[in-house]
């Protein structure tokens, strides 16, 4: 009766919060900045996700050799995942050829509550110095995270609400470094102490200061190159030779992509009571950056002074240099009860309140400030495990209020209120598992300046089972119904934006987005060997997506948000195995290769989608030294949609080794790197600005960690 009961309850349910992996932590050793294998989980009920989904788990010191100002370009040795690099102090994770709305970055289980996801040229306001690890989720059960994560889920932990007592009464982390490629200086440290047998205080900091990044090849791709140098002879013909002298050498810059520096810190505490009966803990954090967006050449608009009956005045925007200040307030709150042995084991709550400011200043001059104000919360119940029944329950809440004002606000002010109910069960069965999710989610967008509110309810589910051929191996196969309401931004965008240089429309009409996605695997592991190979499809009807239409507004080129049918499909494979031992070393080779497809029906490529991708390694890995060299190979991408440029492919060598130079202890680890060794031109097809923003050069990293 009380199992029917809680099918009840959950039946129009689906998230479950990152709790499992918090627990499984908290097991392990202040001390040892290793971990064996990787934990991989994103729900307190969920063992592996092997049925419903694909984890990716960094940490340790494969997160410090990678880390980056921004999680975007943190994450893109990943398997399926590529950044939208839109500036070196704006970098969002693409996976599986999604991004914005259909990914969501997660801090704790909670979203990060700035407005990354509403513009590529928006920061996220969270730093990788203070992470300790990330967690990356692909496949049908990251719906569990909310209908924005139809693409995948990217999950960040770090220590601002101690989840554990620290077993010598003070815990320190600490990572630093600098990086060559734009004079990068960084540096971050946290510390818990515990107060008494029950009370863990903590506070954390980082600071990160880099100048204007240096590329690998010539600046601007060959579009551009070709209209400076044509614009350059139609200078001469006018006989400006100077014009001419200065477009000619814009077309063959190499080296430093102008206005790429930033500055960023960030500062937080946190409290937590922690007993047998369970845990309740608060943070306060503050996150401050400025960084440089890059402008592509010869571009500039003009728009009135606003006063009716003024003469107009055209005002130039493209020649000063454009940079935001972003500023974001934000506490959290995670409390945990210990349920017993009976149906449900715990009881947990999650929730986030942000406060957050932008502003997009033109040279010295104020042009656009964005706000956006908001909460998230989530209670969930996670059951205990009744003849090979688990799962967990719960609800989910957020508001949004946000704003952009000044002359260039391209979305008015608009307000999102959403609410779910979600649910996910987990059936052992032998050799069989079987999973199977649902979420309601119900959500209302209003305009108040527009007169417009529309609402949405939504339902997706997910089954699916996987088999164990053997003790090492098992296949599994997953199907899912997901459906999303479109964002305000989608729906009430325009006018011209000028960080993204674009005239950018919505569509008040847009109807909401639906797709049936189907994926299967085949994984295998033993201690001398892995193989994990996935392929996915998705169909979707009512894609929203943004392109150019090839018109100008405002002399800017217009970008509008489409509906229409779409399908999405591709496959990632991994694989690793211990090739010899030598001497104290074992030799590690591995290999990571990743494709996504996309097409509207019809015919029309989807815009911005990462070509085919390779990336083979060679590791030496001792008790105190790893080494390891690696080739990285990135295909022509020539599937493009209409007004869309198509980006050369491009191969990267790096090197890398790390020193653990304490005897009998891993609590510091020295690494020196060095990335793109040849100096080699490369782009990300993902990017708005890969053609005047490509990826940084030859880039030699020294990094220290400690932990203690």
């Amino acid at each position: 009766m009380r199992l029917l009961c809680s099918a009840g309850f959950s039946f129009a349910i689906f998230l479950a919060a990152p709790a499992l992996a918090q627990d499984r932590a908290a097991a392990g050793s202040d001390d040892d900045v290793h971990t064996g294998d990787p934990i991989i989980v994103t729900a307190p009920f969920v063992r592996s996700l092997d049925i419903l989904g694909n984890v990716s788990v960094l940490e340790g010191d494969e997160l410090a050799r990678d880390i980056r100002g921004q999680i975007g370009d943190t994450l893109t040795r990943q398997a399926g995942v590529s950044a939208t690099s839109f500036a070196p102090g704006a970098s969002r994770p693409v996976l599986r050829g999604f991004s914005g709305e259909r990914v969501r970055v997660l801090t704790d289980g909670i979203g990060s509550i700035d407005v990354s996801n509403t513009s590529a040229d928006h920061a996220v306001t969270i730093d990788p110095l203070t992470v300790e690890r990330i967690e990356i989720l692909r496949g049908p059960a990251v719906l569990l995270f909310g209908s924005q994560a139809i693409g995948g889920a990217v999950n960040l932990f770090d220590r601002r609400i101690p989840r554990k007592v620290p077993s010598d009464h003070i815990h320190i982390d600490a990572i630093g470094g600098y990086a060559t490629a734009a004079s990068d200086r960084n540096i971050g440290s946290s510390i818990d102490v515990a107060l008494s047998p029950q009370i863990v205080a903590h506070l954390d900091g980082s600071w990160r200061k880099t100048g204007d990044a240096r590329s690998g090849g010539f600046v601007y791709a060959p579009d551009i190159r070709d209209d400076l140098l044509h614009l350059a002879e139609h200078e001469v013909e006018e006989g400006h030779l100077d014009e001419a002298a200065e477009l000619t050498a814009d077309a063959n810059r190499r080296g430093k992509i102008p206005n790429t520096a930033s500055e960023t810190w960030t500062a937080a505490g946190g409290l937590s009571l922690i007993n047998d009966g369970g845990q309740l803990g608060i943070s306060v954090s503050y996150y401050d950056s400025k960084y440089g967006v890059p402008n592509r050449p010869g571009t500039e608009h003009h728009h009135e002074s606003g006063e009716e009956g003024e003469e107009e005045e055209g005002h130039d925007h493209g020649e000063a240099p454009v940079t935001i200040g972003l500023k974001q307030w934000r506490a959290d709150l995670r409390g945990e009860v210990e349920l017993g042995d009976g149906f449900f084991d715990k009881l947990r709550i999650r929730a986030g309140f942000a406060d957050y400011e932008h502003t997009e200043f033109e040279g010295d001059e104020v042009g656009t400030v964005f706000t956006n104000q908001g909460v998230e919360g989530r209670l969930e119940l996670a059951q205990n495990d009744r003849g090979g029944l688990r799962g967990a329950s719960g609800i989910q809440y957020s508001h949004r209020d946000f704003n952009a004002i000044g002359a260039e606000a391209f979305v008015p002010r608009n307000l999102t209120d959403q609410f779910a109910l979600f649910t996910l069960q987990e059936w052992t069965l032998g050799s069989l598992g079987v999973e199977a999710a649902a979420r309601y989610e119900t959500t209302d967008v209003r305009a108040p300046a527009l007169g417009i509110a529309r609402s949405f309810d939504t339902f997706s589910g997910a089954l699916g089972a996987n088999y164990d051929i053997s003790d090492s191996a098992k296949i599994g196969l997953s199907v899912a119904r997901a459906v999303r309401a479109p964002s305000a931004e989608e729906l009430f965008s325009n006018g011209p934006h000028i960080a993204t240089q674009s005239f950018e429309i919505g569509d008040v009409n847009l109807k909401r987005e639906a797709s049936w996605g189907a994926e299967a695997s085949f994984k295998v592991k033993t201690e001398a060997f892995s193989l994990s190979l996935t392929g996915y499809s998705n169909w979707f009807d009512n894609f929203i997506y943004s392109d150019a239409t090839g018109e100008e507004e405002d002399e800017l080129p217009v970008f509008q948000y489409f509906q229409r049918d779409a399908r999405v499909w591709g496959f990632e494979a991994e694989a690793s195995a211990r090739l010899a031992q030598i001497g104290g070393f074992n030799i590690v080779g591995d290999v990571v290769a990743d494709m996504t497809r996309a097409k509207i029906k019809g015919g029309d490529h989807v815009p911005r989608i990462p070509a085919m991708r390779v990336l083979g390694g060679l590791e030496a890995q001792g008790e105190r030294i790893d080494a390891r060299a690696e080739v990285e190979w990135t295909d022509d991408q020539t599937r493009i949609a209409p007004f869309e440029t198509a980006t050369k492919g491009f191969t990267l060598v790096n090197a890398s080794i790390s020193w653990r130079p304490l005897p009998d202890t891993k609590n510091l680890t020295l690494s020196l790197a060095a990335n793109n060794i040849f100096d080699s031109e490369a782009r990300r097809h993902a990017s708005f600005t890969k053609d005047y923003v490509p990826l940084t050069g030859r880039d030699i990293r020294i990094t220290a960690r400690a932990s203690f």
